[in-house]
């Protein structure tokens, strides 16, 4: 399970998501998040399905990579679905059983969460799927530029994001090489109630954490090894550049934006 989490990785190509430029990508990624939770209605959904499966084919990362996103966050949406079913009140009574009542509106309301949370898996997985960590970093920090002129240390910010992001597989292998060690030795994280399931992590935290410091200060020494002080003065062997197959992503995702405000009026 731990193994399955794809967000993180990158898997190297060369079709057209991959040779887009990192900052293009990045809002792309921003705005089809913010087009999820504009969209209020499910004929909206089938644009954003259409383009999120377009995405998917032309970047032609396989589809087992996006259903090993998936997988560890199964057990998040289905709770999330029954929260919103049987939480949530309304007008119409579907089902009624002593103090269960789950109405219409809810069952809406799972559906769009669920829906939600696994476009926002998807897409975000593909933008570090197509993305190398160097490029992400580049495109974060282009992007927070502007914000230097209020002190925002940029660079600074644009690296630990990616630092962030690029050691979330490591540490979960990591996790997973740790964990069968202790179950060798006799360790139980299944049984027992809550509390002691608690307890019985101790095992695997402590060694995580010891892991974790080893390899940020590992990482620390090799940066100051190669003479790293931050961005200041640094140059870059590759410059980023839009192309015409970057406004023409954007274009195609301005025109679902447009569609998906446009599908909020539809009744």
């Amino acid at each position: 399970m731990i193994k399955d989490i794809t967000i993180g990785q990158y898997v190297p190509g060369d079709s057209f998501v991959h040779k887009l430029d990192s900052r293009v990508k990045i809002l792309i990624s921003l705005i089809y998040i913010i087009d999820l939770f504009l969209v209020n209605n499910f004929k909206g959904y089938i644009f954003i399905t259409l383009f999120t499966l377009l995405s998917i084919l032309i970047s032609k990362i396989e589809f087992r990579y996006i259903y090993k996103g998936l997988k560890p966050v199964f057990v998040l949406i289905l709770i999330t679905a029954l929260l919103n079913i049987f939480m949530t009140g309304g007008e119409t009574l579907v089902f009624k059983w002593k103090f269960l009542r789950i109405y219409k509106e809810g069952l809406v309301l799972a559906a769009f969460m669920i829906i939600r949370l696994v476009f926002l898996i998807i897409g975000t997985s593909l933008l570090t799927l197509t993305t190398s960590p160097i490029d992400l970093t580049d495109g974060i920090e282009k992007l927070l530029n502007p914000l230097k002129k209020v002190g925002v240390p940029a660079h600074e910010l644009a690296m630990m994001m990616t630092i962030a992001l690029r050691f979330i597989p490591t540490l979960m292998d990591e996790t997973d090489k740790i964990m069968k060690a202790q179950i060798s030795r006799g360790a139980d994280f299944e049984s027992g109630n809550l509390i002691q399931r608690a307890k019985n992590l101790i095992p695997l935290l402590v060694p995580l954490f010891i892991s974790s410091f080893r390899r940020a200060d590992e990482l620390a020494m090799a940066m100051e090894a190669r003479c790293y002080r931050g961005g200041e003065g640094r140059t870059r062997m590759k410059q980023l550049k839009l192309t015409s197959r970057d406004y023409i992503a954007f274009t195609v995702t301005t025109i679902l934006v447009v569609i998906s405000i446009w599908s909020r009026m539809w009744k």
